[in-house]
């Protein structure tokens, strides 16, 4: 018996090459039937096929929901004293922009999606916001044929948005009277009557987001393409920038801003249209007042609610997020 197991180990010396060839094939048999027993192993093709797939409607609507919710909460904390009322409304991305090329972004940026609000409904003074109205007015009775873009008109609505001048707007109403004016804003669904005889007028951040809103969708008052670009424009030249153009700006460089604005007394208002780099647009109003707030001292505060409300919703990692 020892001469024979002595005989095979001589075998296997001889024929060590071949020994070891078949330890390796076997071996490797055995890593691949471990391989197929377990596919959703780090490396593995499921695992490459399982990132490829596209993200579902049910989780965008998810994800929508959630950053909603946190956007929403933030909102009441900001306005939890009654002294702030903000609105916020996503507009979507401008056609053929890198946002709108963007399939993913394209959808969870869908107008309207985010939008939310806060003391949104409550009335309060509009200072130089209502200029807007009058705007709205003015671009309705010119094609009614009611008024005239005369030099002197065209001066004074010109500084009536860039310079928040009073004279313009001032005269409109005491020619033409405050009932024309608040049935256009009760025709277009806007807070009514904004205006009341010996008082300040009135408005709500809803009600301001719903002008800006006809304004950015060529709607309502402003459905007359040359109308709308004339105000967008000089808006976006307007000569208080330090609340909601500062504040966007803080968050994203390029950005840009065509919004009107209105201080008066303790009152500091902003109404704008935001346009990010890649095209993704939305709306925001921030009513302020209190706080012993004078002059433009509230603009630091709506710039601050601003730079947080849009790296909150637009931030890269937002929609990045949808993909991990």
């Amino acid at each position: 018996m020892k001469r024979e197991a002595t005989k095979q180990l001589k075998y296997l010396l001889q024929h060590r090459a071949l020994v070891a060839g078949l330890v390796i094939v076997i071996l490797m048999f055995a890593g691949i039937m471990v391989v197929q027993a377990h596919p959703d192993q780090p490396g593995t093709a499921t695992e490459q096929d399982d990132a490829a797939k596209p993200v579902t409607t049910q989780q965008i609507t998810q994800h929508q929901h959630e950053l909603k919710a946190d956007l929403h909460t933030y909102l009441k904390k900001v306005t939890a004293d009654g002294t702030t009322s903000v609105s916020f409304y996503n507009l979507g991305a401008i056609p053929g922009s890198a946002a709108d090329k963007a399939t993913l972004t394209d959808k969870f940026y869908a107008q309207g999606d985010l939008a939310t609000s806060a003391n949104a409904h409550t009335p309060a003074v509009a200072a130089s916001t209502y200029k807007l109205f009058i705007a709205a007015y003015v671009f309705q009775q010119s094609h009614l044929g009611t008024f005239a873009w005369t030099p002197t008109n065209q001066d004074g609505f010109h500084r009536m948005i860039v310079n928040s001048a009073n004279d313009f707007a001032d005269d409109l109403l005491d020619e033409r009277g405050l009932q024309g004016i608040n049935a256009l804003l009760t025709q277009e669904g806007y807070y009514s009557p904004a205006f009341i005889e010996g008082q300040s007028a009135e408005t709500t951040a809803t009600s301001l987001m719903m002008v800006l809103r006809d304004l950015a969708t060529q709607s309502g008052p402003f459905k007359h393409a040359k109308d709308q670009q004339k105000l967008l424009s000089l808006m976006k030249t307007q000569v208080y920038r330090d609340g909601i153009p500062a504040g966007t700006t803080a968050a994203t460089k390029g950005a840009t801003v065509a919004d009107k604005v209105g201080f008066m007394a303790d009152t500091n208002n902003d109404a704008g249209i935001v346009t990010l780099p890649n095209g993704e647009r939305y709306i925001l109003v921030i009513m302020t007042h209190g706080h012993q707030q004078s002059g433009f001292s509230g603009f630091p505060r709506m710039a601050k609610i601003t730079t947080h409300i849009q790296k909150m919703v637009y931030a890269p990692s937002v929609v990045k997020g949808l993909q991990n």
